[in-house]
């Protein structure tokens, strides 16, 4: 996963985006972003941040998606995925081997 460019995939969330629980923004100005060691460790700093650009879009979109979102990066061999607590809470940056 050195230099160039990474192929990113958003995977579709498990509920509907019209649903109601679909109400998370992933905006990380009102709470802290955080990423486990592992995903620090394996997934390029750029990489995370393109993933969550990329939701932040998406959810202004939808007006709203699921807390959990998924994604496939070229070159790991787990799915990264970004969960957004509710209020007083965090975004997070993990794999499910950290759950």
């Amino acid at each position: 996963m050195k230099g160039g460019k990474v192929q990113i995939d958003h995977r579709p969330q498990e509920i509907a985006l019209d649903d109601p629980r679909s109400s998370y923004s992933f905006f990380p100005d009102n709470k802290p972003f955080v990423a486990t060691t592992a995903v620090a460790r394996k997934i390029p700093h750029s990489v995370i941040m393109a993933c969550l650009h990329q939701l932040i879009l998406f959810a202004k979109k939808q007006d709203g998606l699921d807390y959990v979102q998924s994604f496939v990066v070229e070159g790991s061999s787990e799915p990264l995925w970004f969960i957004e607590d509710g209020e007083g809470g965090a975004i997070t940056a993990l794999f499910p081997s950290d759950y």
